[in-house]
């Protein structure tokens, strides 16, 4: 089994490599992602339309600065090649994510994508 560490690697592997499908089975069932500037999405297939949706309207690329890991939670500092950084705090029991917390400014991604303010 994968440490937590080694589950928020992989996901930062998957992530970069635009697959949703990968991504979400990183999860439990019945995990939580909650990106703070939207509302949580709740079990592992509504995780998996989150990530799909998301990599259909932005190109996004995690670049880590410092992962920290203090038992089964993982903190991960990261940056995007357009400047954006963010934060992210993962739960992993039994080597799968249970909770995600992602911290980020949603109107300067909004903006350095073209995307319309929400």
């Amino acid at each position: 089994m994968m440490s937590p560490r080694e589950v928020v690697e992989r996901w930062v592997e998957r992530f970069n490599a635009v697959d949703a499908d990968g991504l979400a089975d990183l999860y439990h069932p019945d995990a939580v992602n909650h990106q703070v500037t939207q509302d949580p999405v709740e079990g592992r297939e509504a995780i998996r339309a989150m990530f799909s949706g998301e990599f259909a309207r932005a190109d996004m690329t995690c670049i880590v600065e410092a992962i920290h890991e203090a038992g089964d939670t993982v903190a991960l500092e990261w940056r995007d090649p357009l400047g954006l950084r963010g934060c992210g705090f993962f739960t992993v029991r039994d080597g799968r994510i249970a909770f995600q917390r992602g911290y980020w400014d949603k109107l300067s991604f909004l903006k350095m994508h073209g995307l319309p303010i929400e």
